[in-house]
C-alpha cells in the first residue's frame, strides 16, 4: 500500500473562528457538533472539544444515507456508551432531522424544568452549531429554517462569519465557520478528510489520493469496487493504488492521445463518485477500533 499523504490545510480565518466560538459559548444552552458518518473520528476536531468543554452537546451523523448503516448505529451506540447522543441525518433529504429539536430538547431537559421553576416558560433555546468546513452545517440550517437561507457550496470554507436563525418557536440556530485544526497528528485523518472533500482539492495531489482511496476501498469495500467498475477479484487482489487507477481508466474508455491512460480525469471520477455516494454506502472509520 502506498504511503499516506501529508495533508496540512489551516487558513487563517480558522483561528478567527476559534476566537468567535470560544466568545459565543457563553450564549448558548447546547452546541450541536455536525460530523460526517463516513469518518465520524477524523471529522471531529479536538480543538472544538477543548473549546465546548462542560457544554452540553448533540453529535449530527450527517450523511448517514451514503454512510454504512451499520457503522452508524454502531456509532450511536459507542457514543451513547460516552454520555453523548447522536442522531444520524441526512441534510439533503432532510431524514431525521425531525428528531433534531426533541432530541435538543431532551438533552436539556433538567435546565428547562430549571428555567420553568423560575417562571422561564417558554423561554428560547440557543444552539450553536459547529463542524468541519464541507461537513453540511449550511444545509442543516437551510434545512431547519425554511425561511433564512445560510451560504451552501460544495466546498469547504464557504461560512465566514456567525449568523443566527430561528428555527422554530423558541428555537434559535447559530451558525458558525468551519474550522480545522493547526495539525493532523495522524496522516490518516487529514487523507481521510481529503477524500471526502473537507480539504479542498487544490492542495492534495488528487491522483495519489484517489490511488489510496482505492486501496483503502480495495480492502475494506472490495465488493463496492468490484461492482462499480466491473472488475472481477483476480483484477483488484493486492493491486496497488496506481495500477486500479489505470485499470479503472481504461475500463471507462479515459484516453488521451496515444492511447495512454488519462489517469487525471479517472481520479477525479473516483473521488467524486465516493463522495456522492455513487460507489455504495461506505463508512471509512469503525466504532471500536
Amino acid at each position: 500500500m502506498s504511503e499516506a499523504q501529508s495533508i496540512q490545510w489551516f487558513p487563517g480565518h480558522m483561528t478567527r473562528t476559534r476566537r468567535q466560538i470560544e466568545k459565543y459559548l457563553k450564549q448558548v444552552d447546547v452546541v450541536a457538533e455536525i460530523i460526517d458518518a463516513r469518518i465520524p473520528v477524523s471529522s471531529r476536531n479536538p480543538v472544538l472539544h477543548q473549546i465546548i468543554q462542560s457544554k452540553p452537546r448533540v453529535i449530527l451523523m450527517n450523511k448517514c444515507d451514503i454512510a454504512d448503516p451499520a457503522q452508524t448505529s454502531r456509532w450511536v451506540e459507542y457514543y451513547k456508551s460516552q454520555g453523548i447522543r447522536a442522531l444520524p441525518i441526512d441534510c439533503r433529504t432532510g431524514k431525521g432531522l425531525n428528531r433534531f429539536i426533541p432530541l435538543v430538547r431532551d438533552v436539556l431537559s433538567e435546565r428547562i424544568a430549571g428555567w420553568e421553576a423560575k417562571g422561564m416558560v417558554g423561554r428560547t433555546i440557543r444552539v450553536m452549531v459547529v463542524g468541519i468546513p464541507n461537513v453540511g452545517k449550511s444545509s442543516l440550517i437551510n434545512r431547519l429554517s425554511k425561511n433564512a437561507k445560510a451560504n451552501v457550496e460544495d466546498r469547504p470554507g464557504v461560512t465566514r462569519s456567525n449568523q443566527w436563525f430561528t428555527i422554530g418557536k423558541g428555537f434559535d440556530l447559530l451558525d458558525t465557520p468551519g474550522v480545522l485544526w493547526p495539525k493532523f497528528e495522524d496522516k490518516a485523518v487529514g487523507e481521510r478528510l481529503a477524500f471526502t472533500g473537507a480539504v479542498k482539492d487544490d492542495v492534495v495531489d488528487t491522483e495519489g489520493l484517489s490511488c489510496r482511496l482505492l486501496e483503502v476501498l480495495r480492502d475494506s469495500y472490495p465488493e463496492a469496487v468490484k461492482k462499480r467498475y466491473k472488475l472481477e477479484e483476480v483484477d483488484i487482489a493486492e493491486r496497488k493504488g496506481y495500477e486500479l487507477l489505470e485499470m479503472i481508466g481504461k475500463k471507462r474508455g479515459m484516453l488521451i492521445s496515444g492511447g495512454e491512460i488519462d489517469t487525471e480525469r479517472a481520479s477525479i471520477v473516483i473521488l467524486d463518485e465516493f463522495r456522492s455516494g455513487t460507489l455504495g454506502r461506505i463508512t471509512l472509520e469503525r466504532a471500536g477500533e
